[in-house]
């Protein structure tokens, strides 16, 4: 009989009856290339299963797995799952009160780690915790199990029958508990069905058309969107391939030639930075013929006319086919979730022959809500909703979303869950949006970081950030001024491509912190700021900025682990610096 996915685990019997591939799931690990095979995949699957059903593990245990994207991340994930344990992932950057927090919380009794490094971070935690954790490695580390020992105890195991354990779960049944702490507060694990993920990749493989046999991954998997994608890739019959690090994947994308990938928008853009570096330093007729092109892909839209998409041909054919080369020759589609996209950029891609279909979704939607596929896109929107799923837009602007992608509830936290949820199923995603031609989204802003200014004026955050970000010269930038009398911003600049731009303007360039107090540097970023400030209003317009000389990151703690600004974080951070912009603003006025 043949096999129906109605949980996650059925994907592997699925593969083996429908596609078996001598490259099933593939990782590059220190350096070298490793295949699973479907059939291996799943044996080693099962092996580890009986592996940890040795050592006490059963349905509704707790499993945690921290580490950067390789096989061993799904082999002991579908080997937790189709016993019914819980599937806890653990971000390899966590600081070590979070993690602690998660262990005793979530009552974990197993966790896989990747290497020595998280093993000595990990061992660390464990031992302040009062219950006992079994640690097992990945990589081979002096003193620490390894996991294959679980694998060789499951391969001795034969006579235990799998099929008990699958059979006692049902699609409702948790499959993971995701710990997410937003930008604020305790972590808070949201937990997530079979259902919830097979309904989410089944609806959401609409961005995939037919012919896609390669998907390289490089996102985390310990976040629901790319966990989400990888079951997609298994259920469309798309070979994964996990990239080894941000550090090696030009190399690893001209190995894959990937006809699929899922990104967050800053990759693109450093891509997009890094085409338009070389662009630059071309001359004569090759500069211009490269300008006109991305001037044509600017202007890039679904209606243009035959004459449009004639120029568009030269265009690809002279500059746009190497932009396709540098990722891989071979992209059908790209799919961008996480953070806003700029339609520029969007429309750039498109027209370059490499569409990004932006999506929309929390972990506590599994996360896809909307997303834009070849059926249906509007560039500068999310996409219209998945099957399944409703949205509305309440009175005050948030969007609420109702269907088989919503949680079934935070673990342990009722009061939050009824908070979020509503009595009549609608989740409440904090974010604020509008519907654009009946039926595409549109999102603003988050609810929570919009702010009113001393004047009363209410002032979107996000929309500005987006804006100024579009300057090749802004790495990143947070806008603030709640009760103040005016937005201000604080700006980390791109500093490889602002030594750039001190170069060609006969500009000596020392060190980060001075030249962000060049006055040259700081005239150039009051044009930016002025510049991308012109379609919006008076009172939500920048009118002050201070440059930072270090950027931020999720260990120094201002970015959440998903790279959202940690706002209340940065605000204290950099309390004093915010102090002296409107303090040296009366000073200017008096």
């Amino acid at each position: 009989m043949a096999t129906t996915v109605t949980r996650v685990f059925d994907l592997l019997q699925y593969n083996l009856e429908n596609f078996p591939k001598k490259e099933f799931i593939s990782g590059k690990v220190n350096g070298a290339w490793q295949n699973y095979s479907t059939q291996e995949f799943c044996d080693t699957v099962d092996a580890l299963s009986r592996g940890l059903i040795n050592i006490g593990v059963g349905k509704s245990s707790r499993v945690g797995v921290m580490s950067a994207n390789r096989p061993e991340w799904n082999l002991t994930d579908f080997a937790i799952m189709q016993i019914g344990a819980y599937q806890i992932p653990l971000y390899p950057t966590l600081a070590e009160h979070d993690i602690k927090f998660i262990i005793e919380n979530a009552e974990i009794t197993v966790i896989f780690v990747a290497d020595e490094a998280l093993y000595t971070k990990l061992k660390i935690v464990c031992e302040e915790v009062s219950s006992p954790i079994k640690i097992y490695t990945f990589n081979e580390v002096d003193g620490a199990a390894h996991w294959k020992s679980l694998v060789a105890a499951g391969e001795s195991l034969k006579d235990t029958d799998l099929a008990p354990y699958r059979n006692a779960i049902r699609p409702d049944d948790i499959l993971t508990l995701i710990y997410t702490s937003g930008t604020t507060g305790t972590p808070k694990g949201v937990m997530l069905t079979h259902n919830n993920l097979v309904k989410n990749f089944e609806h959401s493989a609409v961005v995939m058309p037919e012919g896609i046999k390669r998907g390289l991954s490089f996102l985390p998997l310990s976040h629901i969107f790319e966990r989400m994608i990888v079951y997609l890739y298994m259920y469309t019959d798309i070979a994964v391939y996990y990239a080894e690090s941000i550090e090696t994947i030009v190399a690893d994308i001209q190995y894959v030639k990937p006809n699929a990938f899922s990104t967050v928008p800053r990759l693109l853009e450093k891509v997009y930075d890094k085409i338009m570096e070389k662009g630059k330093a071309l001359a004569g007729i090759k500069r211009g013929i490269f300008f006109w092109s991305v001037a044509l892909a600017e202007r890039f839209d679904f209606n243009n006319g035959w004459f449009y998409h004639f120029k568009l041909g030269i265009a690809r054919k002279l500059v746009f086919k190497k932009w396709q080369e540098a990722l891989g020759g071979e992209i059908v589609v790209i799919v961008s979730g996480g953070a806003a996209l700029n339609p520029r950029l969007a429309r750039i891609f498109w027209a370059a022959g490499m569409p990004v279909f932006e999506g929309y979704g929390l972990t506590e939607t599994s996360p896809v809500i909307t997303v834009n596929h070849f059926g249906a896109t509007m560039f500068g929107t999310v996409g219209p909703v998945i099957e399944g799923v409703e949205i509305k837009i309440a009175e005050d602007g948030e969007v609420l979303t109702r269907g088989h992608n919503v949680m079934k509830g935070y673990y342990n936290r009722e009061d939050l869950t009824a908070e979020n949820i509503d009595s009549e199923g609608w989740f409440h995603t904090g974010d604020i949006g509008e519907i654009k031609e009946g039926r595409f989204l549109k999102i603003t802003d988050r609810k929570k970081e919009i702010f009113k200014t001393a004047g009363g004026k209410y002032v979107a955050p996000q929309m500005l950030e987006n804006k100024y970000k579009e300057s090749p010269l802004v790495e990143q930038i947070m806008v603030l001024g709640e009760n103040r009398k005016f937005p201000s911003a604080l700006i980390v600049p791109n500093f490889e491509a602002l030594k750039a731009w001190c170069g060609k303007k006969g500009i000596s360039y020392t060190t980060k912190e001075e030249m962000i107090r060049n006055e040259q540097v700081i005239a150039k970023y009051d044009q930016i700021i002025t510049y991308s400030s012109k379609e919006f209003g008076k009172w939500e317009q920048v009118k002050r900025f201070a440059l930072l000389a270090k950027e931020w990151s999720i260990d120094g703690g201002e970015l959440t682990p998903k790279l959202s600004l940690k706002r209340k974080a940065i605000l204290e951070k950099n309390a004093e610096v915010i102090e002296k912009i409107y303090k040296d603003a009366e000073n200017y006025k008096a």
